[in-house]
């Protein structure tokens, strides 16, 4: 451990038919492929500017030889089934390893910058928990310095209640909320984001 806050991501495994279903629907298999590891290198670039040791999670198995540099991360197979769950065991196995702050952030965000986690690192100070809201009415950043192991029980993940379920879980605890963004599901997240557009009309 070098650092007393761990910054977690969750990623699937990017292979084709496998990942971003939902768009997939519209724009294909490739281009929904092309875009989430378009998206998934974008969140390591700004993870790895953060001052704090860093995790990444893995849906199906660990891979040793991918973007994520294993000098850099350190690499988990998620548990659990359901993502309430693999995010409870996430923060859980960080908290057991002596981290003092832990934010986790998703991995397809177009506009997630190094300030979200640094500003969330830092509200930890002075709050119990920070959430990053996403538009869907889900969360794309969680921040904690103790277990709160409530807000992972009972949620329908994937729907918009996730987000107002939790804050009512954490209604006697201290929030910073940080602004909203778009996490990329579905078509109409990327419609008007250029460089995702061109990527989806790169050929197969």
């Amino acid at each position: 451990m070098n650092s007393r806050n761990l910054i977690i991501t969750f990623t699937r495994n990017p292979e084709l038919g496998k990942c971003k279903t939902r768009l997939a629907k519209t724009v294909g298999d490739a281009a929904a492929l092309r875009v989430y590891k378009y998206l998934l290198q974008h969140t390591k670039q700004v993870i790895k500017q953060i001052d704090a040791d860093k995790a990444v999670y893995y849906s199906i198995k660990v891979r040793e030889n991918d973007i994520w540099d294993g000098s850099a991360f350190q690499k988990y197979q998620q548990v659990g089934d359901d993502l309430g769950e693999r995010m409870q065991k996430a923060f859980e196995d960080g908290f057991n390893k002596g981290y003092e702050k832990i934010v986790i952030v998703g991995s397809d965000l177009f506009h997630l910058q190094p300030n979200h986690i640094n500003e969330a690192f830092i509200a930890l100070d002075e709050n119990d928990v920070v959430i990053g809201p996403a538009e869907d009415g889900g969360y794309y950043l969680l921040g904690m310095k103790t277990m709160h192991a409530s807000i992972f029980k009972n949620k329908n993940w994937g729907t918009e209640t996730v987000f107002n379920d939790t804050i009512v879980n954490l209604k006697q605890n201290k929030i910073r909320l940080l602004e909203i963004l778009n996490d990329i599901d579905l078509y109409e997240d990327l419609e008007y984001i250029e460089p995702l557009q061109n990527i989806i009309k790169q050929n197969d």
